[in-house]
């Protein structure tokens, strides 16, 4: 029985500019696909050069003459808290939009894409507003008054496989400093973005502080170069994050920069097999594998390593039911789109010539494989860390296990990639994994499971990124900046 039903139109051929609903200036449509059909859900229109230098002018208004930025922390608390009221409200409906545009099982989406940004919305509103952002301190000539102010005009551009939460990472604690913000949403997640429209003129947030313009890379393009802009926040692949990166270091404009992984899951002599097996769904399965996090390659110690192999490829071929990702029973859904299916083929394929050992998956699954983008949960042994498997960022269900023959090496291993983004270390004893977990050279590491804790800092090492997002005041302190005036004594506190 299939769970598609006839549903209201999801065409959004306009863009949120200004605090109203914009005409594009190009008839530059994108056609959405669901998942798990390939079938046309709806269409958008993608924004142009002139689409975006649209949305900055509003942000760059907004901010410079608007109310937003000198409001008080608590009055953008409380319209911060009437955004994540109307997020909440929009939660059900949002969380199937986003399965069926990028294959999100729907029970994970429901946690993710409906109850998440409404928790980070309030999360900063809390945040912000016991903040002191004036302090007075003793200086030699008399006092120095420090002040945190708002950057002024963000460019947010976030990727297709969180899109509400990754949204939700970087305006909620822009929004909450006081800044103005252009989003610039994935194609291939063209339709659920602008929940955050709805829900902006819903609280009341003013005109232009919130502006959203859907567009491909040229788009992107446009808004990281534009000279209204005052910082750029991005998520997406480290090769485009080079790019960005290069343009802000021309501009001399902060960015903050969360990109790619092929995160380690070290399994030490010591562990235990089923704790590995429980940690897989969160730490190398999470959203279909199509997570930034992914622990894609598992080095395993050599006296353990047939053992583990037969279990991960036991684990691969009988605990997933695979299908369409809106019924609740589905643990593994399909890739986001026609084009990603195709990469995780030919990753596939490449290591299938490769020397590696195939123990499970591999293609695509049986009545499955002429609708949707479906890929079976995939395992090869025997990979050579230098291997292409090893190296480069699939995104998909492909897993690498490769042996290690001492601490030493698996610790070389783990942090012999150009990234460094997370990892696990599976130790029954805990103390162990530790002191392993700590030569780990990545932003976030698990001792015996994966879970991204939003109260703590997270982000990268080395091509994994730049900067933090997250972590409570950490994660507000990346949308202001500091400074310093210097008075007289009369500004200090009195004994």
């Amino acid at each position: 029985m299939s769970l598609t039903v006839e549903r209201p139109s999801l065409d959004r051929p306009r863009f949120f500019i200004g605090g109203d609903w914009v005409a594009p200036s190009a008839e530059k449509v994108h056609e959405q696909t669901e998942a798990a059909t390939g079938e046309v859900i709806g269409t958008a229109h993608l924004g142009v050069e002139a689409d975006i230098d649209k949305a900055v002018r509003a942000a760059r208004r907004a901010f410079d003459h608007g109310s937003w930025g000198r409001t008080t922390a608590a009055e953008r608390a409380a319209v911060l808290r009437r955004m994540a009221d109307a997020l909440e409200q929009r939660g059900v409906g949002t969380a199937e939009l986003v399965t069926r545009e990028n294959g999100m099982p729907i029970g994970f989406s429901q946690q993710v894409n409906s109850g998440l940004p409404a928790v980070l919305f309030r999360m900063y509103a809390d945040i912000v507003e016991g903040l002191d952002f004036e302090r007075p301190q003793p200086s030699q000539a008399g006092s120095t008054i420090v002040r945190r102010e708002p950057l002024g005009v963000i460019a947010a551009i976030i990727p297709w496989n969180f899109p509400q939460a990754l949204a939700a990472f970087k305006l909620a604690p822009a929004l909450a400093a006081g800044n103005t913000v252009v989003l610039k949403p994935s194609p291939e997640t063209s339709l659920d973005a602008y929940v955050f429209a709805d829900a902006a003129i819903e609280a009341g947030l003013p005109e232009g502080v919130l502006n959203i313009v859907v567009g491909d890379r040229d788009a992107g393009a446009a808004l990281v170069s534009h000279p209204g802009v005052d910082k750029i926040a991005f998520t997406g692949s480290t090769e485009a994050g080079r790019q960005i990166g290069a343009e802000a270091g021309r501009l001399i404009r902060p960015v903050t920069l969360e990109l790619g992984g092929k995160s380690p899951g070290l399994f030490l002599e010591d562990g235990a097999v089923s704790t590995l097996l429980g940690a897989l769904d969160g730490a190398s399965f999470l959203n279909n594998s199509q997570t930034c996090t992914t622990q894609s390659r598992i080095l395993v110690a050599r006296s353990r390593y047939a053992e583990v192999v037969e279990a991960l490829a036991e684990y691969a071929t009988s605990h997933f039911t695979i299908g369409n990702p809106l019924d609740p029973a589905v643990t593994l859904g399909p890739m986001a789109s026609a084009n990603q299916l195709e990469r995780v083929l030919a990753y596939i394929d490449a290591a299938k010539k490769s020397t590696a050992r195939l123990v499970a998956g591999g293609g695509r699954p049986k009545g499955l494989d002429r609708r949707g983008f479906f890929v079976e949960p995939t395992v090869f042994a025997d990979v050579d860390n230098a291997d292409k498997l090893a190296r480069e960022e699939v995104f998909g269900p492909v897993i690498a296990v490769i042996p290690f023959d001492n601490e030493a090496q698996a610790i070389d291993l783990a942090n012999d990639t150009s990234f460094g983004l997370a990892g696990v270390v599976y130790s029954e004893d805990e103390d162990h994994a530790l002191r392993v977990a700590r030569r780990i050279r990545a932003g976030t590491v698990g001792l015996n499971y994966y879970l991204l804790d939003i109260g703590a800092p997270y982000g990268g090492y080395k091509e994994s990124g730049l900067g933090r997002e997250l972590g409570g005041e950490v994660g507000l302190d990346a949308y202001l900046q500091y400074k310093s005036i210097y008075a007289s004594a009369k500004y200090l506190d009195p004994v």
